[in-house]
């Protein structure tokens, strides 16, 4: 096993390796495609307004990024990770985990309030059906 300085040297040239000019020009562009398509989304009724405040936050956090690596490599030295790219892996698990949640909360909500409506529907049901079997005894015509 290697000594802990020298583990360390190790952190830091990762931490200082350049990024490639490429990556840089892809990340902008993957950001900025992000954005669009959640507005063009938006606009076609295909994405909900409640929604896109967390993709329109994503797609702006993502070009900050992509145009100031220094904060990400400052992120990833706060954290204690080796690498700007698995800093942004471990933020991409946790927004994954965060859209989880948020959509369990979601179902759950919708979940109770369909069950709800169904007993709502059922005793209303139940009441129409009262109604009507009183209104077939007091006129025998309609029978």
């Amino acid at each position: 096993m290697q000594d802990p300085a020298e583990l360390e040297h190790l952190r830091e040239l990762f931490l200082r390796a350049p990024e490639s000019r490429a990556t840089g020009i892809l990340a902008i562009a993957l950001s900025t495609c992000l954005l669009l398509t959640v507005l063009y989304l938006v606009r076609k009724r295909r994405l909900r307004e409640e929604y896109t405040p967390i993709w329109i936050t994503l797609a702006l956090i993502m070009t900050v990024i992509s145009l100031r690596l220094d904060l990400l490599r400052a992120l990833t030295a706060a954290i204690g990770a080796w690498t700007p790219s698995s800093t942004l892996f471990f933020m991409g698990e946790l927004f994954i985990l965060w859209i989880c949640l948020n959509y369990s909360i979601r179902l759950s909500r919708h979940t109770t309030q369909l069950k709800n409506l169904a007993q709502e529907t059922a005793i209303l049901r139940a009441h129409l059906q009262e109604l009507s079997d009183r209104n077939a005894e007091r006129d025998p015509r309609d029978g």
